[in-house]
């Protein structure tokens, strides 16, 4: 087993009035030369959005982006038509493709949106660009880990165009459960968005990262409530 761990104080930062926002892998301004991605992982930001400002149009191409509130709403447009807004408990996901815009604002005039922007590699390139969200349950998730995107085109989850995996667990103090690798060689990134846990003996605390590679399991236990994402994702 290899791990990699990246504490939530040392995260990249800009702080641009409308937008705080962390990231955990080398994004704009902040390059650090180690930390460019795990895998084919790319981009985990944590961004809060002040009320009724937001990103933009701009352009992207070739990359699976995925948007998680974590708290308030997030209203979404691109050039192939889409217009949602993206509640806390949804999970929305964005084939860029060959190439599309889009921008993001904050759906609400008096509220902050706090949501994770998560970009992973294509497995294909050059597709037709595609947009797709779901709302999910919560009580799906306590004690156990539910699956919100996969390569599964046919399942309960978002499909992605990569061979990678999102799982949300919720854990109450004390409880203890365990991530099975999907695929074989297949890492997994857990993030800690809420509580504290340990996993593969390493103690994790809110907002901090940790890489595991060369393992087909991780059991994690929560020391207090606690809430995680876990991102499995092809290495290379």
């Amino acid at each position: 087993m290899k791990t990699i761990l990246h504490r939530s104080n040392t995260r990249g930062h800009a702080e641009h009035g409308w937008l705080d926002s962390h990231h955990t892998f080398s994004f704009a301004s902040y390059h650090n030369p180690e930390r460019v991605r795990f895998g084919l992982l790319r981009v985990l930001n944590d961004d809060i959005v002040q009320p009724g400002e937001g990103f933009g149009t701009h352009p992207h191409d070739n990359m699976e982006i995925v948007s998680i509130p974590l708290s308030g709403a997030l209203a979404h447009k691109d050039s192939t038509g889409n217009e949602h807004v993206i509640n806390t408990g949804d999970v929305q996901i964005m084939s860029a493709g060959s190439g599309l815009y889009h921008s993001e604002y904050n759906a609400s005039q008096k509220e902050e949106v706090n949501f994770l922007q998560i970009w992973v590699f294509p497995k294909e390139r050059d597709i037709q660009p595609r947009y797709d969200q779901k709302t999910f349950s919560k009580a799906e998730r306590k004690n156990k880990f539910q699956t919100v995107v996969s390569p599964e085109k046919n399942s309960s989850s978002l499909w992605i165009n990569q061979d990678s995996y999102f799982s949300l667990a919720d854990i109450e103090a004390g409880k203890e459960i365990t991530y099975n690798i999907n695929k074989k060689g297949n890492g997994v990134y857990l993030f800690v968005i809420s509580g504290s846990v340990e996993a593969a003996g390493t103690n994790l605390d809110k907002r901090d990262g940790f890489g595991i590679e060369d393992t087909d399991k991780i059991t994690v236990s929560a020391k207090e409530n606690s809430e995680i994402l876990v991102i499995e994702v092809p290495m290379s």
